[in-house]
This record gives structure tokens, C-alpha cells and sequence, in this order.
């Protein structure tokens, strides 16, 4: 069954799949305390995650998957609940034993791929990916799987073709793509085309995901929609190890569970879907000709998170400051080497911006201000005609 949990956000994966919430998978033997074979969700007649791999019908691997999956603990030591969770693959891949799990982890209210090899007969939980908004998994159409020496998908039974980055049809086994060159630290697209379906009755000719790049690190969740490819533009010429690390973007704004920060888990700022970019202008913001000043924006399943990017214009290294949940008065810290800065941005008309007396404005537009970052407290302000906001730096 579908954890109930699901947030508003599932709907950008498929607003409108038809589940059907009795009984159980396919293996005959399966005892109940086993994970189901697939997942009990239709869209219309077709199942979306049926049993797939040529141990998709082994009771013995079934079980032994299970206990794997049963002694995993999250980060936080939350363990999977078996009744809703299945085993979406189980089978060889080019030699080599593979399962998929989507586990519903309910303390931390987490979706987790689970991917698993086999060692004898035993079988392990070799890589974790977290998704925080529960249940997505199941309703996405391409999941990752982690190689050594890069990328291969899962697609669900709605999925007609899967291109790759470089425009090619991917070829399929048991709904395994052969291997992907992915690179590291860079962004690139896949776009699958979906079957006609209850849900999607005239079936989708391009539903786009960005990979992250191989280099992502668990607990993060190397797949972004992107609907509209403009994920694909903002992140053209970037480093996604840039940004996912601990001052990046993706990366800058720890997970919280409770009264307490989880830096293990994958942090609140990591992306979900709808990366976009908007331009701020064309700003001197060092020596040289004036570079583009962008900001960057995404949605997470704990909001909208926005951040600067400056491109130079001699095309050098972008410059990208940390994350900042969206407000009405953005603020954020521009690492600039050697000249550390502090961009305001707002789009609110007919306001007032103050600055700390004695501030110096190295730009300042309706809308924008940077001026330089120190490691004193600076409070700016904006006055609207019936509320003021205020934001302070660090």
C-alpha cells in the first residue's frame, strides 16, 4: 500500500495515478513477512512497478532480501516498514546479482531506494538514496542504479522509450537501461516517453529528469524533474559538486528531524524539482568587464530555496553563494575571491530599502543591492506600505 503520507508535491510526479490498495505481489510462496514483489499500484489496468528480474519469482531471494532490507538503518536509525515497501527489481545485471528496493521508512517520513548485491548467498544493502517527500519513488517513472563506472536506469511499465543524454533511444532489459556515461559534476537530461494511460490519456511525448551527476553523494537523490527543461539551462556551465556541497546550494541547508539537526540525512535544500533561473542583471562584481548575476531557484519538499549565481564574463569559475529559503527579502552571502559580498534581491513594488549606516553600495537597482560582507552583524530592511522585513547577514 501507498504510505498515506504523501505530500503536495507527489502531484508533480503524477497527479492523477489510480492505486489500488488490496493485495498482495506475485510470488505464490511469499510468506508475509516477506517484502511484495513489485508494488501494488495501477494506473488503470497496468501496473506501474510489476516483478521484474530473473529472481523477481525466487521465494528463497525474496526472503533473503527481506532480512537485508529489515536489518538496514537509516542514518538515524529508523528502520524500513516491510507491509509498504516493495522489491521493484531482483535479478542479474551483466553478471551480477541487483535488487531495487523502495522502502517507506515512516519515523523520518523518507522514501529510500535501497540497492542491493548479493555476496553468496547473502544479500546486502550496498547504496541508499533518500527522498524526504514519502511515496515519491513509487510514483516517479525512472530511478536511478548506481555502477562503478556510471549509470543505468529502472523505468516503470509506463515508460515506452527512455533517451539518453546524447539523444539516443536506451535499450532495456526487464526494464534495466544498459550502461549511461554520466558524467561526475555536471548536470545532463533524460527524457522519457510515456504510454497512454487513465492517468495520462494522451500518454507524455517528453517528461524530462536532470541526473546530478555520478558523483552525487548518499543519502542524496541524483533525479530532478524537470518538466519544462529549464532545469537543464540554469545548471548549463555548473558544478554540481559546487553545489551540492555543504556552502553550495543544494547542499547549504542542513535536514532537520525534530529539535535536532541530521547532517547525514539529505539536507532540506536538496532539489526536487522546477530548478529556474531569472536574470538579476549585468553587474561588476570584480575586476574585468561586468558578469551576469543570476538567481537560482528550485523547489524541495520543504519549500521553495533560492541562491545567487555570478558568471564572469571571461567565462571563468561561477561563483554561487549557499541556499536561502524564498521570502520577500532574499539575502546571501556572494563568496567572491578575495572580496566577499552580500547580494539583497526583492521583488516587492513601491518599497523602501534600508542598509546599516555607513554601508557601501557597490550596486544599487530597484530591487538590488550588494554591498560588502564583513564579519559584523548587518541588518537590512525593507519597508512595503504595510509591513517591513528584515534580514540580517551573517
Amino acid at each position: 500500500m501507498l504510505s498515506a503520507r504523501r505530500g503536495a508535491t507527489t502531484g508533480i510526479a503524477l497527479a492523477a495515478l489510480l492505486l489500488v490498495t488490496a493485495g498482495c505481489g506475485p510470488v505464490a510462496e511469499r510468506q508475509p513477512a516477506d517484502l511484495r514483489v513489485g508494488y501494488d499500484s495501477l494506473d488503470g489496468t497496468l501496473a506501474v512497478w510489476p516483478p521484474r528480474g530473473s529472481l523477481a519469482r525466487d521465494a528463497a531471494a525474496t526472503a533473503a532480501i527481506t532480512t537485508a532490507v529489515r536489518d538496514w538503518r537509516s542514518p538515524v536509525d529508523d528502520r524500513v516498514h516491510v507491509p509498504t515497501s516493495g522489491i521493484l527489481f531482483s535479478g542479474q545485471v551483466a553478471g551480477s546479482a541487483l535488487a531495487l528496493v523502495a522502502a517507506d521508512v515512516p519515523g523520518e517520513a523518507a522514501s529510500w531506494l535501497l540497492q542491493l548485491d548479493r555476496d553468496g548467498q547473502r544479500w546486502r544493502v550496498v547504496h541508499a538514496t533518500e527522498y524526504t517527500d514519502p511515496g515519491y519513488l513509487v510514483y516517479s517513472d525512472v530511478l536511478p542504479v548506481r555502477e562503478p563506472s556510471g549509470r543505468r536506469y529502472l523505468t516503470s511499465a509506463r515508460v515506452e522509450r527512455l533517451t539518453g543524454p546524447d539523444g539516443k533511444v536506451l535499450g532495456t532489459t526487464d526494464g534495466v537501461t544498459d550502461p549511461v556515461a554520466v558524467p561526475a559534476c555536471r548536470a545532463v537530461e533524460l527524457t522519457a516517453t510515456l504510454r497512454a494511460t487513465p492517468s495520462l490519456p494522451r500518454g507524455r511525448a517528453a517528461d524530462r529528469v536532470l541526473d546530478l551527476g555520478t558523483a552525487t553523494e548518499a543519502p542524496r537523490y541524483p533525479l530532478v524533474r524537470d518538466e519544462t527543461g529549464a532545469g537543464k539551462r540554469a545548471l548549463t556551465g555548473l558544478d554540481t559538486c559546487v553545489l551540492a556541497g555543504e556552502r553550495g546550494p543544494f547542499g547549504s541547508v542542513p535536514r532537520r528531524i525534530g529539535d535536532r539537526e541530521a547532517p547525514r540525512s539529505a539536507p532540506e535544500s536538496w532539489p526536487m524539482a522546477k530548478i529556474a533561473t531569472r536574470s538579476l542583471g549585468s553587474v561588476a562584481l570584480g575586476e574585468g568587464e561586468p558578469g551576469e548575476l543570476e538567481q537560482l531557484s528550485w523547489e524541495t519538499p520543504a519549500g521553495t530555496m533560492t541562491a545567487v549565481v555570478y558568471r564572469p564574463a571571461d567565462g571563468g569559475t561561477p561563483v554561487v553563494s549557499p541556499a536561502d529559503r524564498s521570502t520577500t527579502l532574499q539575502a546571501y552571502h556572494l563568496p567572491m575571491p578575495g572580496r566577499p559580498l552580500a547580494v539583497l534581491s526583492w521583488r516587492t513594488r513601491d518599497a523602501s530599502f534600508s542598509a546599516p549606516p555607513g554601508t557601501t553600495r557597490l550596486v544599487d537597482r530597484p530591487g538590488l543591492v550588494v554591498v560588502e560582507h564583513t564579519d559584523q552583524r548587518q541588518t537590512f530592511s525593507l519597508a512595503g506600505t504595510e509591513k517591513t522585513w528584515y534580514r540580517s547577514l551573517p
